[in-house]
């Protein structure tokens, strides 16, 4: 039987056929089989696995209870509709909702899952004033941020390590206001028991190992997978040999940056106005 290879890096529509067509498979059913217990027909399945059809919120959602993947399909399905994000992070995101530990680097930026409410619109009316993106594109943007942030909650709660550069917390957004209270998140997000934070100082120079934003998963099995991206586009990593390097280099990066405690010290320096 002839099927049609599908290149997950290809479009948000063939990850996410990509991705049903393996978790169907590992089942052992066929198209038919699926489609039949989703209510619909196995053409409308082969379609969507092929990326000839998007998939709709209803299909997503219903492939979700059939194969138990817990909301996961759904949340992936809103790329192929949402093309504000960049190509390869809304399947990052279907990873980050179920990880056992979360690594993120990030720099000029506060990483999302970090952000306050107005930081956040702060950024996102910035894209939209650019004309980068549309006002219903911003909306699904912080929609996303908030539901990735309360995915945080679950139990048990997901270890998260965060590196910061040190342009993060003096890039001045959205106002002194905003600012004030995004550093206070951040200190407090510091005294969470599931967390690590750390500021990459600027001395730090050509030590750092990263010039761009870096997040790394260990998953519930210890599948390790890596997501990076520039301004144009992100890009996922599952291989073994690509993900390793970039994990020793992120261990490194907490080697050379300070410690939490100095880290955060440093935070509240910034937020009072002192160099």
């Amino acid at each position: 039987m002839n099927r049609k290879e599908l290149d997950p890096d290809g479009s948000p529509g063939a990850a996410f056929g990509q991705r049903l067509r393996r978790l169907r498979d590992e089942r052992g059913w066929t198209q038919e089989e699926l489609a039949q217990r989703m209510g619909c027909s196995g053409t409308h399945v082969s379609a969507v696995e092929t990326g000839r059809r998007s998939p709709t919120p209803q299909f997503a959602s219903n492939a979700d209870k059939v194969l138990g993947t817990g909301g996961t399909l759904e949340r992936q399905s809103r790329a192929v509709r949402h093309p504000a994000l960049l190509e390869g992070f809304p399947e990052y995101v279907a990873h980050e909702v179920r990880a056992a530990e979360i690594r993120i680097f990030e720099l000029g930026i506060v990483p999302g899952l970090l952000q306050t409410p107005e930081y956040a619109e702060a950024i996102t009316t910035g894209a939209l004033r650019r004309g980068a993106i549309t006002r219903h594109q911003a909306e699904e943007r912080l929609a996303l941020l908030a539901e990735r942030q309360a995915s945080l909650e679950r139990t048990p709660a997901p270890v998260v390590f965060a590196v910061l550069d040190e342009s993060c917390i003096r890039r001045p957004v959205g106002g002194s206001a905003v600012m004030a209270a995004q550093l206070e998140r951040i200190a407090m997000f510091a005294e969470m028991p599931s967390t690590v934070l750390q500021i990459a100082p600027y001395d730090l120079g050509e030590r750092r190992p990263f010039d761009l934003p870096v997040y790394l998963l260990t998953l519930p099995d210890r599948t390790a997978i890596a997501y990076a991206e520039s301004a144009q586009r992100g890009h996922l990593e599952r291989e073994t040999t690509a993900v390793v390097p970039m994990l020793t280099a992120y261990h490194q990066l907490q080697a050379e940056s300070l410690s939490q405690a100095a880290s955060v010290a440093m935070i509240n320096q910034v937020g009072k106005g002192t160099p």
